[in-house]
């Protein structure tokens, strides 16, 4: 694990299986419940777990006061719509097209990337990404042959995807943060909102046993996934990780297929090999070139092995360690990905 790409793919991935894991379990468990009950309860769960992962100040960068508006709006869009869309929508469609659908959140990450962050897309992303909008074409298509009910369902995850989106784009500048703290922040707004709101359109309460299951779906699927989510948008970049995160969906489905969900058909087998094609042609990209550092000062977790941190310590720490670090002007050529140092333009 000693390249970025790869160090920054495996962790994309871990943070993909367990939300993938996650999105059939929300819609078993919430049956009968509201949707803003829902999401409360899995926010809840991610604060627990944020509480619990966070690092010490000499590890990591704390959260600063100027993250603040950037920290509220990864609330709205990632902690409150999204989640809220998507319990919404999973008790009115097919678990497996939902999750299915799921995959476009790569297609909004990569586009709000490219266009906010300059991260590069090359003929094969941009392939790539049409080949996960023809997929998505075909499962709306495949739900609207079933009725105005699941198309309507349909739909909802999808705003859920578009709002996930904004929020990993947004999310990337939070990146070089404290992980923990930034889970435990984000997921304690959200829960906040959520259940005052629960409590405002009066939805019913959950049971014990429910309950307990939206919270431990929360911690791992929505607290340990978005951890894992921003270490490999710090190695890898948000587009790539994004891709990366969209086998999340194939995991989803497939849970779902072994709990019961029987509405597979033909398009929705044809949407998915779509997406699948669009992920794995996402994946397959290879960048690098001649590039120039400029001056740099800034903050974040890192190491001195990487190529990029010469500045001196005495004594010199082992491993990695936080603190505000100056780079000077470099010029090299070398494979790279979108990650902090190399948001230059092409």
């Amino acid at each position: 694990m000693n390249t970025p790409a790869l160090r920054g793919g495996l962790l994309a991935l871990l943070a993909a299986t367990l939300f993938g894991v996650s999105t059939p379990l929300v819609q078993y468990l919430g049956r009968g419940l509201g949707p803003l009950t829902t999401a409360a309860l899995l926010y809840a769960g991610a604060a627990l777990a944020g509480a619990l992962l966070r690092k010490g100040r000499q590890q990591e960068a704390s959260l600063q006061r100027s993250d603040g508006r950037r920290l509220l709006a990864v609330v709205a869009f990632g902690a409150v719509i999204g989640p809220v869309a998507l319990a919404w929508g999973l008790q009115r469609t097919s678990g497996a097209s939902a999750s299915l659908m799921l995959t476009l959140e790569a297609l909004f990450t990569a586009l709000l990337a490219w266009r906010l962050y300059r991260e590069t897309l090359g003929l094969r992303v941009w392939v790539a990404m049409a080949l996960l909008l023809a997929g998505g074409a075909v499962l709306v298509l495949d739900q609207a042959r079933l009725g105005g009910a699941q198309l309507a369902g349909l739909l909802a995850v999808l705003v859920a995807t578009a709002a996930w989106g904004m929020d990993n784009t947004l999310s990337r500048a939070l990146a070089e943060r404290d992980p923990g703290q930034v889970v435990l922040v984000k997921a304690a707004l959200g829960a906040t909102v959520t259940a005052l709101l629960a409590l405002v359109f009066a939805e019913p309460a959950p049971a014990l046993a429910a309950a307990a299951g939206l919270l431990a779906v929360g911690a791992t699927g929505y607290g340990l996934s978005l951890r894992f989510y921003l270490l490999a948008q710090r190695a890898f970049g948000a587009a790539r990780t994004g891709s990366v995160f969209a086998f999340a969906p194939f995991i989803g489905a497939v849970l779902a297929l072994a709990l019961g969900d029987r509405s597979v058909s033909m398009w929705m087998g044809a949407g998915g090999l779509l997406m699948l094609g669009g992920v794995l042609l996402h994946l397959m990209e290879s960048h690098g070139h001649a590039h120039r550092h400029e001056i740099l000062d800034h903050e974040h977790a890192h190491d001195h092995a990487d190529g990029h941190h010469n500045h001196v310590h005495v004594p010199m720490p082992a491993g990695p360690h936080s603190h505000r670090h100056h780079h000077e002007p470099l010029e090299h050529a070398h494979p790279h990905v979108p990650d902090a140092h190399h948001l230059h333009r092409h």
